[in-house]
C-alpha cells in the first residue's frame, strides 16, 4: 500500500512535523488504522508484526479526527 492511499488523521501542520518524519496515525480505505512511530523493542512480537511507540497526544488527535 502506498502512503497516498491513506488518509492522514494527525500531524497536519500542527507541531514540528516536516516531511512526514514524525509519529502519525492514518486510516486505510478498508477502515483499518495504520500507525507510524518509533520502533519499540519492549518484547518480540510475532512474525509479520511490529511494535511502534507514539505520543499519547498523537493518539488523542486521531480519536478527535475520527469523531470517536
Amino acid at each position: 500500500m502506498a502512503r497516498e492511499e491513506l488518509s492522514r488523521l494527525t500531524g497536519n501542520g500542527n507541531g514540528n512535523c516536516n516531511n512526514d518524519d514524525c509519529p502519525n496515525v492514518y486510516r486505510a480505505a478498508d477502515g483499518s488504522i495504520v500507525v507510524q512511530g518509533d520502533t519499540d523493542a519492549t518484547f518480540q512480537p510475532p512474525a509479520g508484526e511490529a511494535l511502534v511507540r507514539i505520543p499519547e497526544s498523537v493518539l488523542k488527535e486521531a480519536v478527535r479526527a475520527l469523531g470517536w
